[in-house]
């Protein structure tokens, strides 16, 4: 009952009927606000008539977009909105409406507005809006308005809208051409980015392949040349390249600051051979000197000889641990080896010496000089040696001389100037040696002569005091610290005893450095029982350190092994870069096998120089050998680079079998590798620079065939032939194309023979038409003979006599027709059967069916059949063309006789009708 209530009171708009709500919609007024949102709701009503009505109602562009945003949309409120923005009703300014444009986001909107405008700015403000690339456009294709379509085409911005653009803007030329200018022009950028990103990934792959080459002379000049053109490209390089251009420029710096690194080390390390070599050179020519300086002087002692022998073992301890270092050059190790050997000789004649100078001095003071000549030939004293004092007598007393008293004043002057000059040095030792052999000399010379210089001689001798004195006073407070040091050193007991030794020995050597000056007992006992408890602290030590030293000896002495049985059998072959290596793994062997005992070190540190210069003269040698392949190389490399009969490409693969060769070979040496190596890369580089000409050259004349070929196929396009003599012109054609074959492969080429077999194949076609045509226009010119011939055969059939046709005067008939002419006179006398030449007439009558692509009767099948076979039989050997099948029809026609009147007016038609057919020729 409630239902019914609210029913029979409910509002007209609400009524169930939709004839009711459109009558109330008629009372609604727009301009009240009530009833114009219940006009809204009904603009969203379930029948489309109640929701036309309700639009018509509301003029308000605003509400209706507002409408358009709920969820409930109906074609009739678009079709309203499109109206009153287009203009069409209502009575909106276009200013509202171009606002109302301008709120408007939906693409099928904006598309109605921009077609339905009544004004080019609503249009063009339509335009705007629209952001779908289909819209844009199909209102660049059917607007009405050229302005608003060469806006919409402005706005198409996309390869695939500029295509359709230029296929579907028929209405519009400009728009046409601007697409297709901006297609054109997008397409050639797009062209020259592929280009330039190409040319990149060429550089970055060059770069990369440059990082992982070995170094060479040109390395940094050909990263720098990489470098510059990768620059020089103006287009922005993608991200992905220029990361792979940045590590590849590391990478091939990084190759370049090594090999920098190893030149700069090689260079240190020469550096370091050179102060070697001069120290070695040093340690020989003081060796030469000290030897020279004993056989200058006038006699010899104890003293000499033993600085003589301590000075050698410095040296020769100097000079072992150069030659661990770097191999000594032959010629200065000949000059130390004969300096040792005079130092040996000088020792055993000393020795020798040593051993008989008691049975000499008995000999000499007994007067028996055999026994004095056996002594002195035992003890075989070197010739430019300075003899010593008991020598000098014992000569002496063989060559029946009294030892001379008288000494020179001038020596005894020069031995005071020597003396002189020691005491201005502070030599305290040598000056106290010279004074007291002064001493002795002053002895042997006379007082008168030395009157003069006693005054010297005493102030010298006081000069000599004073030094002593000097010595002892600033000696003692020295020994008493180094008792002091001694003694604290010996009672620490938290010193490594690397520490210990050397300072021990540090030690030794200042208190040894005094001498006798300020030496007492008690301090030098004091040292003494200290240093003696710093030994026995350190013997476990030097027990260990002696095994040490003697399992490197062992290691220096199996290291020597091998490399000597290296070197006694050397490989044919042997690698100058494999025994490189081994040397200097060899070096470091010996380096790390230190120290060894210093009795043995000496004679196995010559052993290793010895075998160190062997091996390095094997390494030159080698080198040496590889320097003259390449040499040879070079040469081969430089006749290939003036051969030029080969073909450049093959050049090109000669060349590369000689770096292959080049590779395999090894190392040079390193000045004459370096220059081989620049000669040899220019002549291969210029090897394949004429291989790269060659192929240019191949590829440009491979261009001028492509154009060649291009200008021909366009000439022929262009061509018609008009008759049949025209076919030498394609022959002349088809052989000009025959000399441009071959075309360099690709799909140009493929799509040039592809236009030239259809151009040749239709001008084939059209030249076998005009020779159709004109077989039958010639056999126009026949027909009054046939028609004669054929009334000819009415009379003859008639009863009449029959006669011959006469040739037309004036007619030039081809050898052919004139057989066929002969041959129906002939057939009128004899006079064939009716049923043979009925047979004759209509096999004639298929055949040119069958030559004019006709249609045959049903009875003519069989006849079409035979005539098939027949030319399948005849056409073994040479398929003849149509133009000649068609004339050996018509001649047969015109060689058929006698036709009687009534079969030719059966056939005649039907043989005109296919001579119709085959002269119609289709246009080119």
């Amino acid at each position: 009952m409630s239902g019914l209530l609210r029913r029979f009171f409910a509002p007209r708009w609400q009524h169930p009927n939709p004839g009711v709500r459109r009558q109330a919609i008629e009372r609604l007024d727009p301009t009240r606000h009530d009833q114009r949102h219940t006009l809204e709701r009904l603009a969203a009503d379930a029948d489309p008539g109640v929701r036309t009505a309700a639009l018509a109602r509301l003029e308000d562009p605003d509400a209706l977009i507002a409408l358009l945003g709920e969820a409930t949309r109906s074609p009739e409120l678009k079709r309203r909105l499109t109206s009153l923005v287009c203009g069409k009703e209502g009575r909106l300014e276009l200013s509202a409406r171009v606002a109302v444009v301008a709120r408007l986001s939906e693409t099928e909107l904006l598309e109605t507005v921009a077609l339905e405008g009544d004004n080019q700015q609503l249009r063009l403000a339509a335009i705007e809006r629209i952001n779908d690339e289909d819209a844009l456009v199909r209102q660049a294709c059917d607007n009405g308005i050229a302005a608003v379509r060469h806006a919409a085409a402005a706005r198409v911005d996309s390869d695939a809208g500029l295509s359709r653009l230029v296929r579907e803007a028929r209405r519009d030329r400009q728009v046409v051409r601007q697409a297709r200018e901006r297609l054109n022009r997008r397409r050639a950028d797009a062209a020259q980015l592929a280009a330039a990103r190409e040319r990149r990934e060429t550089l970055v792959s060059a770069l990369e392949r440059h990082a992982s080459a070995p170094w060479e002379p040109l390395y940094a000049g050909r990263l720098r040349h990489l470098m510059r053109e990768w620059q020089q490209l103006e287009d922005t390089p993608d991200p992905g390249l220029e990361r792979r251009y940045h590590d590849a420029c590391l990478r091939c710096r990084k190759v370049i600051e090594d090999h920098e690194a190893q030149q700069r080390a090689s260079a240190a390390a020469h550096q370091h051979r050179e102060d070697a070599q001069q120290a070695s050179a040093s340690l020989v020519e003081a060796l030469e000197e000290s030897i020279e300086a004993l056989e200058r002087s006038e006699t010899l002692g104890a003293q000499d000889i033993a600085s003589l022998r301590s000075q050698k073992r410095l040296l020769a301890h100097r000079w072992q641990e150069l030659a661990d270092q770097h191999v000594t050059d032959a010629a200065l190790r000949r000059r130390y080896d004969t300096a040792l050997g005079r130092i040996e000789k000088i020792g055993s004649a000393w020795a020798r010496l040593d051993q008989r100078a008691g049975d000499l001095e008995r000999a000499l003071e007994d007067g028996d000089k055999e026994r004095l000549k056996a002594l002195l030939t035992a003890i075989d004293w070197p010739d430019g040696l300075a003899p010593t004092p008991l020598l000098s007598a014992s000569r002496q007393r063989l060559e029946h001389r009294t030892p001379s008293n008288d000494v020179s004043l001038e020596h005894f002057e020069t031995q005071l100037d020597e003396l002189e000059c020691l005491l201005e040095r502070g030599a305290f030792k040598p000056a106290s040696r010279l004074h007291q052999h002064l001493r002795q000399l002053a002895d042997k010379v006379d007082p008168t002569t030395l009157r003069p210089l006693e005054a010297r001689v005493k102030r010298l001798g006081a000069r000599l005091a004073e030094l002593r004195d000097w010595r002892g006073f600033v000696a003692g407070p020295k020994r008493e610290q180094l008792v002091a040091s001694i003694e604290a050193l010996a009672d620490d007991e938290t010193s490594v005893e690397t520490v210990l030794d050397r300072r021990h020995r540090q030690l030794v050597k200042e208190w040894k450095s005094l001498g006798d000056a300020a030496a007492n007992r008690e301090q030098s006992t004091r040292f003494r029982t200290a240093s003696d408890r710093i030994h026995q602290r350190l013997a476990p030590w030097r027990a260990r350190l002696e095994s040490e030293r003697a399992n490197n000896l062992a290691t220096r002495i199996a290291l020597c092994e091998q490399l000597e049985t290296l070197l006694d059998h050397p490989a044919q072959e042997a690698d100058p870069d494999a025994l490189r290596e081994i040397r200097d793994r060899a070096r470091d062997q010996w380096r790390r096998a230190s120290p060894v005992p210093r009795d043995k070190a000496e004679a196995i540190g010559r052993r290793f120089g010895a075998i160190r210069h062997r091996l390095q003269a094997l390494i030159d040698q080698r080198a040496r050998e590889i320097a003259e392949a390449k040499h040879e190389l070079v040469d081969k490399a430089r006749q290939l680079s003036e051969e030029k009969e080969i073909p450049a490409a093959r050049r090109a693969e000669q060349a590369k079998e000689l770096q292959r060769r080049w590779r395999a070979l090894g190392r040079a040496p390193k000045g004459e590798e370096q220059a081989l190596w620049r000669e040899f890369r220019g002549l291969c580089d210029t090897i394949f620079a004429s291989r790269e000409a060659a192929r240019d050259d191949r590829v440009r004349r491979a261009e001028e065939r492509l154009n060649a070929m291009q200008g021909l196929i366009n000439r022929l396009h262009g061509w018609q032939p008009v008759r049949s003599s025209d076919e030498v012109i394609l022959t002349q054609a088809i052989a000009e194309a025959a000399t441009l074959e071959p075309l360099p492969g690709g799909r140009r080429s493929e799509g040039m023979r592809r236009r030239w077999s259809g151009i040749v194949r239709a001008r084939r076609q059209r030249l076998e038409r005009l020779a159709v045509i004109e077989q039958v226009t010639d056999w126009q010119e026949v027909r009054p003979l046939l028609d004669a011939h054929l009334q000819a055969d009415a009379e003859h059939l008639a009863g009449n006599e029959p006669g011959d046709v006469p040739l037309p005067e004036g007619q030039m008939l081809a050898e052919d027709m004139r057989s066929a002419h002969f041959r129906r006179n002939a057939a009128r006398r004899d006079s064939p059967p009716l049923d043979t030449v009925e047979e004759r007439l209509a096999r004639t009558r298929v055949h040119l069916a069958l030559l004019a692509e006709g249609s045959v009767s049903h009875r003519d099948e069989p006849l079409r059949l035979a005539i098939q076979v027949e030319r399948l039989n005849d056409n073994l050997g040479r398929e003849p063309s149509r133009a000649e099948e068609v004339r050996s029809v018509l001649v047969e026609l015109l060689a058929i006789g006698p036709v009687p009147p009534a079969l030719w007016e059966h056939n005649v038609s039907e043989l005109d009708h296919m001579l119709e057919r085959l002269s119609s020729l289709p246009p080119p």
